[in-house]
């Protein structure tokens, strides 16, 4: 088979459309042939070398795709060869074979292509295992999502709305806090010329935002905690704006808040396959109804996988790029 691999970390231009070889299912894993894979920021690191693959996951880059079954490894049950799939990867999505342990895989949702379905696993399992699993999310509650335009914020946009919570965004451009809005957005907060704090104070008569889903990390601390409820939440599931912030634990303490900080690809395979399980539960029935989408900005050919790293460092783009396995 071909894969995008990475002889040298570097720029975009580090991505090499190469031919290795075929993967094997091992026990408790399936073979799926890609259809298609979607861009993260994490690929964006691996590409750079600053984020290795977890012991034994696939070196390529790539943590989700679509596709179909093309092979059954010992013990596997539920799954048939020919089932449209998508899958939560540690790795390997950038190729046209991959070998996913079976509790990572998802069905096609109905009413969707496969193809489409590749832009789901990743920000469904981040955004339901963070905003509803940890910080419990419930009706009426204000969630205040950074990077609205983002694949993770127009899936928690989405999923926020379909749980009755008021949603708050933060964007950079004027387009994309529009397109926030088509997705239900309540609140819009321009982070080049606004202060989301005030923002969501004027939004709450002062109360606050119940949960926040923070990806820029310590350039949002305090902000962040300032900006919380009584009681509030904050989930950082990113570290765009840096790695060490400066907390005032007083100012926590005294709103009896929280902060989470979790990552999904190096979880043990028992925790990650809860956390499918779980978006199969609740958010593919959001899916299958219409409720929610899988939002895509555009589609690139695989083997050219630099353009799509680039739209994506460049931030220009809003929900998923797609990778198109030839």
């Amino acid at each position: 088979m071909r894969a995008i691999t990475i002889p040298e970390p570097g720029g975009p231009e580090a991505l090499v459309w190469a031919e290795v070889p075929d993967p094997e299912p091992g026990e408790g894993e399936v073979l799926v042939e890609v259809v298609a894979g979607a861009v993260n920021r994490a690929d964006l690191l691996q590409r750079q070398g600053f984020y290795d693959p977890p012991p034994g996951a696939s070196p390529y880059p790539g943590l989700e795709c679509s596709g179909r079954i093309v092979a059954l490894g010992p013990g596997v049950t539920g799954w048939a060869v020919g089932d449209e799939v998508c899958a939560l990867l540690s790795g390997g999505g950038y190729a046209q074979k991959v070998a996913v342990p079976a509790g990572q895989l998802l069905p096609v949702p109905e009413g969707l292509d496969v193809k489409r379905a590749a832009a789901l696993p990743e920000v469904a399992c981040t955004v339901w295992s963070n905003v509803f699993m940890i910080a419990h999310l419930r009706p009426g509650e204000t969630l205040l999502v950074h990077g609205g335009s983002s694949g993770i914020g127009t899936m928690a946009i989405q999923l926020g709305k379909a749980v009755g919570a008021r949603v708050v965004v933060t964007a950079g451009t004027k387009e994309k806090l529009e397109r926030c809005a088509e997705l239900g957005a309540d609140v819009l907060v321009n982070y080049r010329d606004q202060d989301f704090v005030a923002e969501v104070e004027r939004a709450t008569d002062g109360a606050g935002a119940d949960v926040i889903l923070d990806n820029m990390g310590a350039k949002y601390l305090d902000r962040n905690v300032r900006a919380l409820a009584v009681n509030g939440r904050l989930a950082i599931i990113g570290m765009q704006g840096g790695v060490k912030g400066e907390l005032n634990i007083g100012a926590l303490l005294a709103k009896r808040a929280a902060i989470s900080a979790t990552s999904l690809r190096a979880r043990p395979l028992a925790e990650k396959a809860a956390i499918v399980a779980a978006v199969r539960e609740h958010v593919w029935p959001l899916v299958s109804g219409g409720h929610v989408r899988p939002v895509v900005d555009r589609e690139v050919p695989m083997p050219d996988a630099a353009t799509a790293h680039r739209v994506v460092e460049e931030s220009g783009h809003v929900g998923k790029v797609l990778l198109i396995a030839p």
